[in-house]
């Protein structure tokens, strides 16, 4: 008797997380069961390593990307990195980047400067959103705010990274960088729809649909769509977003395509601003948290347009071959009333009118071999890249201080119509037709190698990058050009040393990169007077800032954790008055950052889930050239951060868990003289998680409150010292359908 099943697939749905159980030929012979299984991966992009597999509570992954490495697992490499997964991204509803973040412990989410773009402090350092990467790319994403739906998985690599992921063309990735991956189809048919809907109206939609095809499932399609649309917990405030994303990938036994098209429209009106603080010598007290001083014709509008291409061939069995392209096509227009207080007691301050409208595009790639061989007992994981980016900006602005300003209050808002222009306005270009700003262009060649003893117990890597920078600025108004052109080469030596098969001892030393800054030609001295700078015009070298890392990384089946000490120096620039009428614009001194990061995640029993840490902070200021400056804290950094949450399946009844948050971060200054001191804050976050399964469909519903007693708090201060105050008590509610 011989029975014979041709193909039969039985899918599993576990929490929030599918996975796809397949068998292709089951057959009975003698009364012998023979079962050949189709082995079940996580989706991959363009790369034989493919995504590091999730860890024990599917929250984080088990490694992630450090730059041209490739994909190493936690325990592996000298680099401490954190991946985010796709799960955890649903379970806490998060809408953006900062979402993800607020949950690591070395990351305090922030604002840009003058407007609404997020900007994520790693470290004490700042790296703003259209610094992030994309798979491995830098700037492709939409400039200001990047929607979840976009994404698979956040990593973030902590600490300097030039050698690894190249120089940051905006200046960012002194403390760590960050890289989102793209959604692949995974290895079973996907149909997923999610609604939601939160406080004052604002409700989402969400489609997410993925197919293999082929003979082996060697062709990927996924498809993501999205709506946001309405108010959210701050009074008066709106928000539309709209997004469509398609993921294309190939497997083949020697070569793999992968490739992404995107578009995004993201719209804010009346949006709450940063707070300025002029003349004032304390920080005001907090207004409730759901007030909002912004004008109602304040908007800012973004659509973006990207894709991505990524090639990797085998070309032996050790030689691997891989290319990279991406492009960013975007354009911006805004009428901000930015708030500037004058009295902190009163609240009292004043906007004025600013109009402005960008275009940005944006050219990159990267190519690389990558291999290995082995001299004698010393194994070799050895890589060469040389990568090229390219940012041409347009700009063109219309403000007016003196004919536009018009007094305000935090506490109690004055709102007015939109005020026209006057003839004391000042315009740079045109705001209906942009003229080029800025052209930013990068080259830079990598070589490492990853030497491997003792059955890979040791591994030591060492590599350099040079890097080449180009920046033309243009004259807003005569179009005159400008030009700064250097290089550097950036090294790095990490070592890790497997003590046993669960902990790990490392050490790194690396660098990061930035473009010097360019003297301004006139500046204002002490004393009041208004004279030339003797390097007016000039450009400094790139600014190279130094870290040092050691520290332990522990791992079993279930849970895991990681202890480190690490130093940066970033060096630090002023106006030299040395000799008053010869002021001259200078690298000098530096910003001293030194502290402790604790890391937790995984799952403490069979039911609890663990994720957090904490982290000491000591970032000084050195060779300022100011006493009253000198030795204080850098603004905006905390000496403490602090987040720890916790998920438990509640084992009496199937298929729900909650999950609660807390979240510490210390007091910060606002100004580098330490006078404008912003109070310490502490947030509750609760959630939970119930899915059922009805018919064909898994159903998953998600409850999320944040901020839960309602605090009232400034959230950050950002590097120039404007102050956000954190949002309000935020109740959010979705339902996820997933049809097979």
């Amino acid at each position: 008797m011989k029975l014979k099943l041709i193909y039969t697939s039985v899918i599993i749905a576990i929490g929030s997380t599918n996975i796809a159980y397949a068998t292709d030929m089951l057959e009975l012979k003698e009364g012998t069961l023979e079962l050949d299984t189709l082995s079940v991966t996580a989706s991959a992009d363009a790369s034989a390593e493919g995504l590091s597999p999730a860890f024990a509570g599917g929250q984080v992954a088990k490694g992630g990307r450090a730059g041209i490495l490739g994909t190493k697992d936690n325990l592996d490499t000298p680099f401490s990195i954190t991946s985010y997964t796709n799960e955890f991204i649903q379970d806490r509803q998060a809408q953006s980047v900062g979402d993800v973040l607020r949950y690591d412990p070395s990351v305090q989410v922030t604002r840009g400067f003058g407007n609404f773009q997020e900007a994520y402090m790693i470290r004490g350092f700042t790296t703003s959103s259209d610094a992030v990467a994309y798979n491995g790319l830098y700037n492709l994403l939409p400039r200001q705010y990047i929607a979840t739906e976009l994404f698979e998985r956040v990593e973030v690599l902590r600490g300097a990274s030039a050698f690894l992921t190249g120089a940051n063309p905006l200046g960012g990735a002194i403390g760590g960088s960050i890289n989102l991956l793209p959604k692949r189809a995974p290895n079973y048919d996907l149909n997923r729809v999610t609604l939601g809907a939160s406080m004052n109206d604002k409700r989402n939609i969400a489609a997410d649909i993925a197919r293999r095809f082929g003979e082996n499932d060697e062709f990927g399609v996924r498809v993501n769509a999205a709506h946001h649309n309405g108010g959210t917990s701050i009074d008066d405030e709106q928000a539309e977003l709209n997004l469509f994303n398609i993921g294309l990938d190939y497997q083949g036994e020697r070569l793999r395509l992968s490739a992404d098209i995107g578009y995004q429209n993201n719209q804010l009106d009346q949006t709450r601003t940063n707070v300025r603080l002029s003349g004032v010598n304390s920080v005001p007290s907090e207004p409730d948290a759901s007030k909002n001083w912004a004008q109602p014709w304040s908007y800012s509008n973004e659509e973006d347009k990207f894709g991505t291409f990524r090639a990797e061939y085998d070309l032996t069995d050790e030689v691997t071959a891989w290319a990279a392209y991406g492009m960013r096509r975007s354009e911006e227009e805004n009428s901000l009333a930015n708030f500037t207080l004058t009295n902190a007691n009163s609240g009292a301050g004043r906007f004025y009118r600013f109009d402005n409208a960008r275009e940005d595009r944006v050219d990159t790639g990267e190519i690389g071999l990558k291999g290995r061989f082995d001299t004698g007992v010393i194994g070799h994981d050895w890589v060469v890249a040389y990568s090229y980016f390219q940012l041409e900006t347009k700009n063109g602005y219309t403000y007016d201080f003196a004919g536009t300003q018009t007094n305000t209050n935090i506490y109690q808002p004055q709102y007015v119509s939109k005020p026209a222009f006057t003839s004391t306005a000042v315009s740079g270009n045109n705001f209906d037709s942009p003229s080029l700003n800025t052209r930013t262009k990068f080259n830079s060649f990598a070589i490492g190698d990853t030497l491997s003893f003792v059955d890979d117990q040791l591994q030591v890597t060492i590599g350099a990058r040079h890097q080449a920078i180009k920046v033309d600025n243009y004259d807003v108004n005569t179009g005159v050009r400008t030009s700064y052109e250097d290089s550097e080469i950036t090294p790095a030596i990490g070592g890790v040393f497997k003590i046993t098969e669960q902990l790990s001892v490392y050490a790194n030393y690396i660098e990061s990169l930035v473009a010097g800054e360019t003297a301004e030609l006139t500046t204002t001295t002490s004393s009041g007077n208004n004279i030339n700078v003797v390097n007016g015009g000039e450009s400094l070298s790139p600014y190279v800032s130094e870290q040092k890392e050691v520290g332990f990384k522990y791992e079993t089946d279930s849970f895991g954790g990681g202890l480190a000490y690490f130093t940066t120096d970033q060096p630090r620039t002023l106006m030299d008055e040395t000799d008053p009428d010869n002021p001259i614009f200078v690298e000098t001194g530096e910003n001293q950052h030194q502290g402790v990061e604790l890391t937790l995640y995984g799952k403490a029993t069979d039911n609890l889930k663990l994720l957090g840490g904490v982290t000491w902070l000591d970032a000084k200021q050195k060779g300022t050239g100011d006493a009253t400056t000198e030795g204080k804290r850098a603004i905006g950094v905390a000496e403490w951060m602090a987040v720890m949450g916790a998920e438990w399946e509640v084992p009496q009844i199937d298929g729900l868990a909650v999950d609660g948050q807390v979240h510490y971060v210390s007091s910060r200054y606002a100004n580098a003289a330490n006078t404008l001191k912003l109070d310490d804050w502490t947030t509750v976050g609760l959630g939970a998680r119930y899915l059922v399964n009805i018919g064909n469909q898994d159903l998953t519903l998600r409850a999320r409150v944040d901020n839960l007693f309602d605090r009232d708090y400034w959230s950050s201060a950002n590097d120039s010292g404007q102050i956000t105050l954190g949002a309000p008590r935020t109740v959010s509610i979705s339902a996820t359908v997933d049809f097979y």
